[in-house]
């Protein structure tokens, strides 16, 4: 799939993103360990992963962020998704199209008992 490397200036210095082509609110490449790991779309439900996602994030109203804290406490990972800047202070500086094969979440993971 194709996303995009964005490099930013912050206050903080320069960091690289891994971005949709199309910025949604319902889909989000997920770090592991600082790298770009997981590709989640909430709405293609044909995948088991994305569907469990869309349960613990859109039904039961929690940010994804509270969703990745828990599955990292329950399973002793450490998932993400990046923050460009604290301040909110950003200018994007380079972008370059990547070619990535990013996997779902593992269902394993994502327990509905959370």
């Amino acid at each position: 799939m194709m996303f995009l490397s964005n490099t930013y200036r912050t206050l903080s210095g320069t960091k690289e993103v891994i971005e949709t082509p199309e910025k949604k609110a319902t889909q989000w490449v997920i770090y592991k360990d600082g790298k770009p790991a997981y590709f989640v779309d909430f709405y293609d439900l044909e995948i088991e992963s994305n569907a469990m996602m869309n349960s613990l994030v859109l039904c039961t109203k929690r940010s994804i962020h509270e969703v990745l804290e828990l599955i990292n406490q329950k399973n002793n990972i450490k998932l993400s998704v990046p923050l460009i800047s604290r301040l909110g202070y950003k200018k994007i500086i380079k972008t370059r199209k990547v070619e990535l094969d990013l996997e779902p979440i593992p269902e394993e993971w994502l327990a509905y008992s959370m």
